[in-house]
């Protein structure tokens, strides 16, 4: 018999919220879609996103009755909740701290205390141990409903810092800069911001990336100390608004780096450090389907490209003085197979992160020689993590190793003697002993013979006879890869008879750069078949059964979620759907949203082109909602998030309720204080993580069960 346990509708302590039914219809290409609860996206979103209190009070009576409703729902797992929370917190060093990084005087690192939501930014002298508080977050985000940190970055003269924090969820950030001798914020105040910044060589100037009023990353400006905000100088303007703008640093230090992309093109101007007021330099010009990187070392770029036809990429040198592309020559050719991540160059090595067979590994290049080794690991399924850290002239480099059953360790490596020494093991206060798990490297067969890897985490006492429920997670988009890494939350998933199972779908890199190609745009499907020839493998192999998988997935893992709940509904007793994306057609139709223009490269442009238009209709789950038995689903939504907006969830909620032909639960909980990545501090986001969790072992009668 299956596990899970149905929810009755007798068993709903308020009814349902159903949501009007309004007129609403577009016509493109010929073709009219109708959407009668189109009413649930607010004109006025810009200002909701700076202002969530200037939200219509029509649409915000409706999301709070679904927040009533869904507190309702769940109301009996209130004690569960609890118990997970608590569980979970206590597997969190709450005095936690980084590493230090060394950068010239000083170490500099993070750091929480008991009881606190936030970080502190700290530093110390290198040969001395007084510490010296930069931010403490606790006291700046104390009276806060939000408070994102988006991180700091000290000046070379390692006199000032700045930061930059989100008090909406919105995304929109303000950077501030501080005096870390007096502890004081000078008056200056960049508002609009990103989250990213670089500081000129002589520390009087700061590049900053300014938003849009659409949202959209597209401008550099440089702020000069002790002036306002409105004298900044515009450095760069990105005229096409299907391209961002982010702004990074060489590991010299000698460029400043403006990289402009979207999901598959990019260019990179350069500006030296040391002339803060020079005019950006174009490295090479952009070509569709262009991706590079730049580094420089001794008046040479190296440059990650897949030019000519690399797709999985090569590295090649240039003279920092002729960076287009016709100079480049090639250091480090292209190898099918063996995508390269990232590379991290420092004064005489090079430490690159690649990925083969769906496994990372780190290559140490000697650049004087050509001499490589790389670093080894045992474990069969693994992440791995390069620091790209402060310093240029050292030997040492930084990385962090984990698998589904081995905590966080973080590692100094020598690159000339090769000695590996660990700097910190990810403490588990409430004990955690790695051999009572199991983790594995299973490949299910998708629907065209392809090879789709899964890893997978489960007590060593857990019967594999077919009766345990499991969590099936995947995300599926832009290329990125879910590592198989350690998590303290899940072991009380695990802890409690679930198989966790992280399926590597086509999307992601895993198995090079043609595994993100193969789901994408008109392939966007093996994405969806992708993940459900997990599930059906693990009932195949004797795993689970039919009914018996909760799928996971959020934002554009999200859109995942919607798309198999309709494609195959009987295999899943239940979906989590974080800030999903699911309205994909009405939103790449909406040129005006945030995300829309450099979205088209990925999913493809309706506006223009009819065929783009009936392909994302064909999937996109919102449009595909249909009259049939839909397992527990539970959606959660952020107010102010600019990426997901937040009637997506809101509108796929309502029509899965008015279509839906089971007795099972739909539910939506939005935050209305958060954005893309819900609570902002670190203990109320496991309190969503416990309402997740607590839905999952509710819809699958594991409620009640006593933890292994």
């Amino acid at each position: 018999m299956p596990v899970n346990k149905p929810v009755a509708s007798d068993d709903r302590s308020i009814t349902p919220p159903k949501a009007d039914l309004r007129p609403h219809s577009t016509t493109w290409h010929g073709i009219t879609l109708s959407d009668p609860f189109a009413w649930l996206r607010a004109d006025n979103w810009r200002d909701v996103m700076r202002e969530p209190d200037k939200l219509a009070p029509d649409i915000r009576a409706y999301l709070e009755a679904e927040n009533a409703y869904t507190a309702a729902a769940l109301a009996e797992t209130d004690a569960l909740q609890d118990e997970l929370f608590v569980e979970m917190k206590g597997r969190i060093k709450e005095d936690d701290s980084s590493v230090p990084a060394p950068d010239g005087p000083y170490d500099y690192y993070g750091r929480y205390i008991v009881g606190g939501q936030y970080p502190l930014v700290c530093r110390r002298p290198r040969s001395g141990s007084q510490e010296q508080i930069l931010i403490d977050g606790n006291a700046e985000g104390a009276d806060k409903a939000y408070w994102g940190f988006a991180g700091s970055g000290h000046a070379p003269n390692h006199r000032l810092i700045s930061f930059a924090v989100d008090e909406k969820g919105s995304e929109f950030y303000t950077i501030r800069i501080r005096d870390m001798e007096t502890g004081k914020n000078l008056p200056d105040l960049i508002e609009d911001a990103g989250p990213g910044m670089v500081w000129s060589a002589d520390s009087s100037t700061l590049f900053y990336v300014r938003y849009d009023e659409n949202h959209r990353p597209r401008a550099v400006y440089r702020h000069t100390l002790g002036t306002p905000q409105e004298s900044d100088v515009l450095v760069y303007e990105e005229e096409d608004t299907g391209y961002y703008v982010h702004i990074s640093a060489t590991q010299s230090a000698r460029f400043v780096l403006i990289i402009t992309s979207d999901h598959e093109t990019s260019e990179v101007h350069v500006i030296d450090a040391h002339k803060p007021d020079s005019a950006p330099r174009l490295v090479t010009p952009r070509t569709f389907g262009h991706e590079y990187d730049v580094e420089e070392n001794g008046g040479t770029f190296y440059i990650t490209t897949n030019s000519k036809d690399a797709e999985d990429f090569r590295i090649c040198t240039t003279p920092v003085e002729k960076p287009a592309l016709e100079n480049w020559r090639e250091l480090i050719a292209h190898r099918p197979g063996r995508l390269i991540l990232d590379t991290v160059l420092y004064k005489n090595h090079m430490a690159r992160l690649e990925r083969e067979n769906g496994l990372p590994r780190i290559v140490i290049r000697e650049l004087a020689t050509g001499a490589e080794h790389d670093i080894a690991f045992d474990e069969e399924a693994y992440s791995l993590g390069l620091s790209h850290g402060y310093e240029f002239d050292t030997t040492t480099v930084r990385f962090t190793y984990s698998s589904m059953t081995t905590p966080s360790e973080v590692y100094d490596y020598d690159m000339v003697t090769r000695e590996r020494v660990l700097m910190k093991r990810q403490e588990v206060p409430t004990g955690h002993d790695p051999a009572n798990y199991v983790t594995r490297r299973l490949y299910a067969a998708a629907q065209d013979g392809e090879a789709v890897p899964l890893s997978i985490v489960y007590r060593k006492t857990t019967p594999l006879d077919g009766t345990a429920p499991v969590l099936l997670y995947g995300y599926g988009a832009y290329g990125i890869t879910i590592p198989a890494s350690f998590s303290t939350s899940r072991l009380s998933l695990v802890d409690r008879g679930f198989i966790y199972v992280i399926a590597h779908i086509r999307g992601g890199k895993d198995k090079g750069y043609h595994w993100y190609t193969d789901g994408k745009r008109e392939k966007k499907t093996n994405t969806f078949n992708d993940f459900i020839a997990a599930g059906e493998h693990l009932v195949a192999k004797g795993f689970t059964r039919k009914g018996q998988i909760v799928a996971h997935g959020g934002s554009a893992g999200g859109m995942l979620m919607g798309a198999v709940a309709n494609m195959a509904p009987d295999l899943f007793g239940g979906i989590i759907a974080d800030v999903p994306f699911v309205d994909v057609l009405t939103t790449m139709l909406d040129k005006d949203l945030p995300l829309t223009p450099p979205e088209w490269k990925e999913w493809g442009n309706p506006i223009e082109s009819r065929d783009d238009f009936e392909r994302i209709q064909s999937y996109s789950p919102y449009d595909n909602v249909t009259a049939q038995n839909y397992p527990h689903i539970l959606s959660l939504a952020g107010l102010t998030d600019p990426r997901v907006t937040y009637w997506e969830p809101a509108k796929w909620t309502a029509r899965l309720r008015e279509k839906n032909t089971s007795a099972n639960l739909i539910l939506l909980r939005t935050n209305m204080d958060a954005g893309h990545g819900g609570a902002s501090g670190r203990f109320e986001q496991l309190k969503e993580t416990a309402i997740e969790y607590a839905f999952a072992l509710k819809i699958m009668g594991k409620d009640e069960a006593a933890q292994i």
